[in-house]
């Protein structure tokens, strides 16, 4: 089979899309014959080795030792079951599913093989596979925020890094719980994130939303760039802040916050479940909320669509064409 290989960490250039083995479903495994994945400034920082400092060493350890023949990205995909191991029960050959991978990876092939406990959700509908691709990572982890935030009626609600897969979802998601939502990121990206249902938008390149002395109910930062202390200032007491990509000082610093004031840090990571995504794409099929994608790769230039996505350009989500849709 066809896919995109890591050879190492650095650049887009440490990428190469090559021939390797086919793959085989073991016994409890669903293979996956994969229309769609998505490239997410995740798969960027995994590249790179842009991680916190926590596991930056077990990844380049985990990535250098035990994946010395490549390693292939990828944490969501759809596409067509094209085989199931013995001891699978809940999927057949033809099934439209999509799934995240999680720590597995594997997206960036022609076929990815997971095991039947992952959160592997069928396709409903017309929803097409590119669709379905973009809600595993961006749908799960903004509902996730919004969950821990305890986002509800009437709250001002913060977006930081609004325009991105995560930040796209956590827009729709508040504006349903008809919060206020004032949604950050760059000037070009605004006018999207008002037609997502932001009652406000600030371009962070002129304003910083820290600042500007307006508090929040909540702020979901999916970017993590913010300095936690700074934005705590922009919090009400009894708010809570939700951060993406923590480090292991904004961890200690959310603990110590959380114990020691009447603010609440939550840094703990989305768990991706099987009902929570078939009951996000089921209200993008409704068109309830949308899914929001900007570019589309072919699987061969996975790294171009690294560039754009580490550029810091990209509205919602960037898709890598696997297959054609109805393949």
């Amino acid at each position: 089979m066809n896919a995109v290989v890591m050879r190492g960490f650095g650049s887009p250039d440490v990428l190469r899309y090559e021939t390797v083995a086919d793959l085989r479903p073991a016994t409890d495994e669903v293979l996956v014959s994969v229309r769609a994945a998505t490239v997410t400034a995740g798969d960027c920082e995994l590249r790179s080795l842009d991680v916190p400092l926590s596991f930056r060493l077990p990844f380049w350890v985990y990535g250098t030792v035990f994946r010395r023949d490549g390693w292939i990205l990828g944490q969501e995909v759809a596409g067509a079951v094209a085989a199931v191991g013995s001891d699978v029960t809940d999927y057949a050959v033809g099934d439209r599913v999509f799934a995240a991978t999680r720590f597995r990876f594997g997206a960036h092939a022609e076929y990815v093989a997971l095991p039947e406990s992952s959160p592997i959700v069928p396709v409903p509908g017309s929803l097409s596979y590119e669709r379905a691709a973009t809600i595993p990572t961006g749908g799960a982890n903004a509902l996730h925020a919004l969950r821990a935030g305890e986002v509800g009626a009437g709250d001002r609600v913060l977006v930081n890094g609004a325009g991105g897969s995560i930040g796209t979802y956590a827009v729709q998601l508040a504006a349903d719980r008809d919060a206020e939502v004032m949604a950050v990121d760059a000037g070009e990206k605004l006018p999207l994130l008002r037609e997502l249902g932001a009652d406000r938008v600030v371009d962070y390149r002129v304003t910083d939303f820290a600042a500007t002395g307006e508090a929040y109910d909540v702020i979901v930062d999916v970017v993590g760039a913010a300095p936690l202390s700074r934005g705590l200032d922009a919090l009400r007491p009894g708010g809570r802040y939700v951060v993406g990509n923590p480090t292991v000082a904004t961890a200690l610093r959310a603990a110590w916050t959380s114990a020691t004031t009447d603010r609440r840090v939550v840094v703990s990571p989305a768990d991706y479940d099987a009902a929570d995504l078939a009951a996000l794409a089921e209200r993008v099929v409704d068109g309830e909320i949308r899914s929001v994608v900007d570019r589309r790769y072919p699987l061969a230039e996975a790294a171009a669509a690294h560039r754009y996505v580490e550029s810091g350009a990209k509205r919602g989500h960037v898709v890598l064409a696997v297959a054609a849709d109805g393949a």
